[in-house]
């Protein structure tokens, strides 16, 4: 088992903040799995756990928004969006945003870029639903390197909360 943990641990990943609405309130939190799916029409997936707050605002309204991380956002920040729950604090209060064409908040604060999409599948995977979605809308914010997770890891110093689909206890 040792091994597929340093396989795994060698996947590339992003860091994102994935937001949704539902009757609204804005959510968001850090997510590390969101990718392209095709080119025409344009579609994203990202894998949220099913007992996370965003999961259930994604699940209602079905949109989401992916705010990509640059190298410059500190730790304090991420882990505002991904070791606070939303059931407990509101966010959205302490950063910058705007409200999207989907009416998903798009993080403003250290984002390089965002995408707005609106679910056109949901997979259930167990613990997690990966969430597909056409792109509907985005663009740049600012220039900057996206964070990677191994960024995360290596140079900010961060951990796994066990609600990610990558925390291996």
């Amino acid at each position: 088992m040792a091994n597929i943990k340093v396989g795994l641990h060698k996947i590339n990943y992003g860091m994102y903040v994935v937001s949704s609405v539902k009757d609204g309130k804005f959510n968001g939190q850090i997510a590390n799995t969101v990718f392209q799916l095709t080119p025409k029409p344009i579609q994203i997936a990202t894998s949220i756990n099913k007992s996370n707050l965003t999961h259930e605002y994604i699940e209602s309204s079905n949109v989401f928004s992916v705010s990509i991380l640059s190298t410059e956002a500190p730790f304090k920040f991420i882990g505002l969006f991904g070791f606070r729950s939303g059931r407990d604090v509101n966010k959205f209060e302490q950063v910058n945003y705007f409200v999207g064409s989907t009416g998903a908040p798009v993080v403003k604060d250290y984002s390089i870029a965002y995408l707005e999409a609106k679910v056109v599948k949901s997979v259930d995977t167990g613990s997690h639903t990966l969430f597909i979605g056409e792109v509907v809308d985005g663009d740049s914010l600012s220039d900057g390197k996206p964070m990677t997770y191994d960024y995360y890891h290596n140079v900010v110093k961060g951990k796994t909360p066990k609600n990610a689909a990558t925390y291996q206890g």
